[in-house]
Order: structure tokens, then sequence, then C-alpha cells
């Protein structure tokens, strides 16, 4: 996740640059910006992948991103920290973004007072859409989502089911592809994971296509993603990172010699051999991610110097 933060006075920059200390931030002030309005900064950077700092008033974040908000799921989270950096108040994107996560690094950071208000976490309640995204699930119904929070936070008992174990009465949450029993939220497991090669540099917009292009070929989409999985050599390639970023999806990553163990029938290439020392990251890779237990649903694919391959878990 790329912190992207913006202030509008001298104890703004004081305060971006006590974060930049402990944190990598990329902190700009507006009036440095040529002429930039505060409206046209957060239009070029609300994108998938970011998340915004304000310094300054929450009334200025506010009014900045009301034009840019699409979907509570995929929304950028947005922090606020006032210009002396005591209080730091996540304003967006709190569960699903992990807005209220950062907004307590970043408190910790400053020594300052994290100010959260989403109802769950001041009722010490259980949070739905943030067991969703840290178990990697899907969220089936969005609507479901308030159905349960509001029953968490008037502290009635919330009942989940795992798919091999359905009850008979209607339950809160159910965990599995689908169910005819009665429920409240259906969370969908991520069945796939994705195995990715690059050549050094591969452009993030090139990687971006080929991702999505082989997904579609497969009647799949990023939701369906459990993580993308590769050599470690090259986990730190742009290019990756901002696949991670712009879909929320973790990245795994695995040395040549255990990628070595990857169980299965797999292309070999006798460059890729020499040049990492393992003859497929791609396949191999795809595979480990699903704990070596995994089938290849798309055998290696390579464009322009990328390779993907896709495996579907042993759920």
């Amino acid at each position: 996740m790329k912190k992207l933060a913006i202030c509008f006075t001298e104890q703004g920059k004081q305060v971006i640059e006590r974060l930049k200390e402990k944190q990598d931030i990329k902190g700009q002030y507006l009036g440095d910006l040529s002429g930039m309005s505060i409206s046209d900064w957060t239009k070029n950077a609300f994108l998938p992948g970011n998340a915004l700092i304000f310094v300054g008033a929450v009334g200025i974040a506010v009014r900045a991103v009301s034009e840019v908000l699409k979907d509570k799921l995929t929304d950028c989270p947005v922090i606020v920290i006032d210009d002396n950096g005591q209080f730091v108040i996540p304003i967006l994107s709190g569960h699903a973004g992990g807005g209220n996560k950062l907004a307590m690094i970043l408190s910790d950071c400053l020594g300052a007072v994290p100010v959260i208000t989403t109802s769950t976490d001041v009722n010490d309640a259980f949070s739905v859409d943030t067991f969703a995204a840290e178990n990697r699930l899907t969220i089936a119904d969005r609507h479901g989502i308030k159905k349960v929070s509001v029953k968490a936070v008037e502290g009635k008992k919330i009942t989940l089911s795992i798919k091999d174990f359905p009850p008979k009465e209607k339950t809160d949450v159910i965990v599995a592809d689908e169910t005819d029993r009665e429920y409240s939220l259906l969370l969908r497991p991520k069945k796939y994971t994705v195995g990715l090669g690059m050549k050094k540099g591969t452009r993030p917009e090139d990687l971006d296509t080929f991702f999505e292009e082989n997904l579609k070929e497969k009647g799949l989409s990023s939701e369906d993603i459990y993580a993308l999985c590769t050599i470690d050599i090259k986990e730190d390639e742009e290019a990756l990172k901002a696949l991670q970023d712009r879909y929320r999806i973790p990245v795994i990553s695995f040395d040549k010699d255990l990628l070595k163990k990857a169980e299965g029938s797999f292309s070999s290439s006798e460059f890729v051999e020499k040049t990492v020392g393992v003859d497929n990251v791609c396949e191999r890779a795809a595979i480990l991610g699903t704990g070596n237990a995994g089938e290849l649903i798309m055998k290696k694919t390579a464009k322009d110097g990328m390779t993907m391959a896709i495996a579907k878990r042993g759920l």
C-alpha cells in the first residue's frame, strides 16, 4: 500500500516529516503543487492500492474525497491528522481497506491519539468485514454486513458456520461457495492462486493487463484469487507490488529450493533454470501457494517476458 500525504501549513509539513522518519510516505505541500487544487490532488491520488493521509481539518478531507467515492469495499483508506499531530482519524475504508489499522500505526509513530469511530470497534464487537479481509474471504452480499454488525454491536450472539457443518436454523455468517441454508451473510473462500514470473523492470500496466486477460480467459475475477505467488528474487518487482496493492491480494514468495519441491508435472525451461536456479517459476509457485495440494487449471502462459499460471486450492 502506497501512503500519500498532503498538508496545507508549515505545522503540517512537520507532522509529515515526523511520519517519514518511521514510515515510507510520500508527502506533499499543497502550495508546492503548481496551482493544483486539493480536489485535483485527490482525484489523481485516489487510486487502488493507495492510502491517502490529509494533515489538516477533517472537513477539507471530506469535501476532497466526496467526488471520488465509489464502493465501500474497494475505496482507498483515508486518514486525517490534525496540524499538531495530536489525533489520527480514519474516515474511510476503516475495515476493508485497513484504514483503522493504518491509523493505529500512524498514531504510534506520532505518539498521537487514534480516533476510531466504527461501531464494532468502539463496542469491542465482532467485525465481519474485517474477519473476511483477514481470512481472505469474498463477501458475496454486502448488504449482509450491516445485519451482522448491528447484531454484534447490540451484544447478541453471532453464529458462524463452515460449509461442512451447516446448522438447521438460520445462521448469521456462512463460509461456503454456495448453500441452501438461510443466512445473513455468505463469505466465499478464494479458491485460486496465481503464479507469476516476469523479466526485471516489467511495467506495472503490462503485468496488470496480462493478469486481467488470463483471469477473464478462465472466467475468473481478482476477487477469486487467494494469493499471488512467485520466486523470492522477484517479490520486490514494482509491477508485482502494484498488482498486490491494486487488488489487495497478498504476495507469497518461495526460494528456488522450495519451488523444486512443488508436486506435479511442470513445463521446463533451460533458460529459466540458468537464470533463477529452477526450471519453472509460475506453475511451481502457484502449486506451492495452495499448500502443495492444488491442481493447475491454467498451465504456463507467456507474453513479453511475463509468465502466469493458475492453480485451484484443495479446499
